[in-house]
């Protein structure tokens, strides 16, 4: 019955493409994808909620390949 938040983020390498315009896109879209696919699993949509916080609030320093790869992430 609880609530669940999902929210992407990204590491701090801008993107530019057609789908995703930035790392605020990109991330929201993680966290989309989760929440459909927890939706077609059962989980009721009313619970979930979707953020996107692109590079904002990294793990990892983004000064290596590693500390990127941590960054890009979903966290429920």
């Amino acid at each position: 019955p609880n609530a669940v938040r999902v929210e992407g983020h990204t590491d701090d390498r801008p993107i530019a493409t057609a789908v995703f315009p930035s790392n605020w896109e990109l991330s929201s879209a993680r966290a989309a994808n989760v929440v459909q696919a927890f939706t077609r699993a059962g989980v009721d949509p009313k619970r979930m909620e979707v953020l996107g916080l692109g590079d904002n609030r990294p793990v990892a320093p983004n000064d290596t390949e590693a500390g990127r790869n941590a960054n890009r992430r979903v966290v429920i």
